[in-house]
């Protein structure tokens, strides 16, 4: 439940949507969406296919889930829960968000507050701006190829181009239109605020990798997947 102390923040808040894309969280989800709600009041869930019940878990945390009949993908989902943000014409400023747990709530609470300031319309969150987050050596080459060939392929110059923690204002939002249901949407995404000639800027953020996010898809192996998805497509 919200902490009542922080009723300004929450008020403050109440034109941001959090567009958290859910795919079998049942273990972490409710905490999540718990952390989350301490200081964002709209909290979007897409359940992408769940067969755990992580939409009812999320619904019953206070969350407005939004059902896909089956699993489309990380990239459809996003779109589903920007798409539902926008239907809301009081809602200026979107978050994306990991279910896994591994993303902070005071982060995305930064981002919005940079968005507020009127000088860019993107924030992109980055792993690689500060010594927070704990690497591998061969993750941390893996995920700086992969940046570098998104940096090449849509002219925007990130540390970090495949994190899912960024932050947005309405007109962004309006020009996404994701085709890439996989991993590759991170660099669609990137490739559509390039064209768009939207301002951004990036702000360091902490990444948390437990045994449980790895599991779900945070090993080296994925990011090795990613890259390749890059290139294939």
């Amino acid at each position: 439940m919200p902490n009542p102390g922080n009723s300004q923040i929450l008020l403050e808040n109440s034109d941001t949507v959090i567009v958290v894309p859910v795919f079998s969280e049942a273990p972490v989800i409710a905490s999540v969406i718990d952390e989350l709600a301490q200081y964002f009041p709209n909290i979007y869930c897409v359940d992408d296919g769940s067969a755990d019940g992580s939409g009812e878990i999320a619904a019953d945390g206070g969350a407005r889930v939004i059902w896909h009949p089956m699993n489309f993908g990380q990239g459809a989902a996003l779109q589903t829960g920007i798409e539902a943000g926008l239907e809301n014409p009081e809602i200026k400023y979107f978050v994306t968000f990991d279910g896994d747990g591994q993303h902070s709530p005071e982060d995305a609470l930064e981002m919005v507050r940079t968005l507020r300031a009127q000088e860019f319309d993107v924030v992109f969150g980055s792993r690689f701006l500060d010594e927070r987050t704990e690497l591998t050596a061969a993750k941390r080459v893996v995920l700086k190829l992969a940046v570098s060939y998104t940096n090449a392929l849509t002219g925007l110059k990130l540390t970090d181009a495949h994190n899912g923690l960024r932050a947005f204002n309405r007109s962004v939002a309006g020009s996404i239109n994701l085709s890439h249901n996989g991993m590759a949407h991170a660099t669609e995404i990137v490739n559509q605020i390039s064209k768009g000639n939207f301002r951004y800027c990036e702000r360091p953020v902490h990444i948390v990798y437990t045994d449980y996010s790895k599991a779900k898809g945070q090993s080296l192996w994925n990011s090795v997947n990613i890259l390749f998805d890059l290139i294939l497509r």
